[in-house]
């Protein structure tokens, strides 16, 4: 049988998040900079994120958050633009909710941005969403 050699085991690497309790000082944009919501994840380290400026761009997640920070669709984040490539960006940040919540209130964000939905449906389908039931009177479930 070999010998381990190695310092631990998964719960090692993975670490402790004990730095999530603490406040951290909120971060704004700056030159080369957007805030996006991401859309979907799409794997390998990448997702899609609508910018605020209306581009939808395929976003790279650097590799000091990659495995550490999670990230899920609708959650706000700020992404690098990149200057020779106009539809990728790179994911830089990761904004707490109370964070997005208070930029949004700064007015960094537009009001039409939903924070607190799991994913952002940018499209108008939930409008549609109340046509598909189907109201039954109490005659017809009598029948059934």
């Amino acid at each position: 049988m070999p010998k381990n050699k190695g310092k631990g085991g998964k719960n090692r690497k993975r670490g402790k998040n004990e730095a999530d309790d603490e406040k951290r000082e909120l971060v704004f944009k700056e030159d080369g900079q957007e805030y996006a919501q991401v859309l979907r994840m799409l794997g390998n380290g990448r997702c899609e994120a609508m910018c605020i400026d209306g581009t939808k761009r395929l976003c790279h997640i650097r590799g000091k958050m990659h495995k550490k920070v999670w990230i899920a669709a609708g959650d706000i984040v700020l992404v690098g633009l990149r200057d020779y490539q106009d539809d990728k960006a790179d994911v830089i940040l990761k904004y707490m909710p109370d964070e997005a919540r208070l930029l949004k209130a700064y007015g960094e964000l537009p009001e039409n941005t939903r924070l607190n939905e799991g994913i952002a449906n940018l499209d108008e389908e939930d409008e549609n969403a109340a046509d598909d039931y189907i109201e039954f009177e109490d005659e017809d479930i009598d029948k059934i």
